[in-house]
């Protein structure tokens, strides 16, 4: 059974930073790109980054270029998120995915606020 375990969420300052984890299980991790979404209550869920199978290409929505890092250790299965310079608009619901599966985990909630 294919599962996401979203965590690392939380109340920050704004310009402050935060790191998400997302482990995976039930599929061969290392086989599959990875991605991060968010979402805001009454808004579609957005693609903020996403990384290939071996980590060598990395995509990201122009609203977090130069401000978030996606990062993969297929040995542990998991895939980061660091995220700096955190501003309002970057308040959501952050979600993984991998590119092979329709799944999603419960999501870890990222507050930005002073």
């Amino acid at each position: 059974q294919v599962q996401f375990a979203e965590s690392g969420g939380g109340l920050v300052q704004p310009g402050g930073s935060l790191t998400l984890s997302c482990t995976a299980s039930g599929f061969t991790f290392s086989t599959f790109g990875m991605s991060w979404y968010r979402q805001v209550p009454g808004r579609e869920r957005e693609l903020v980054a996403q990384i290939s199978s071996l980590g060598e290409r990395r995509i990201y929505v122009d609203s977090v270029k130069g401000r978030f890092t996606i990062s993969r250790d297929n040995a542990k299965k998991t895939v980061y998120l660091q995220m700096n310079s955190l501003n309002s608009e970057d308040t959501a619901v952050y979600y993984c995915k991998s590119s092979g599966h329709d799944y999603w985990g419960q999501g870890t909630q990222v507050t930005v606020s002073s």
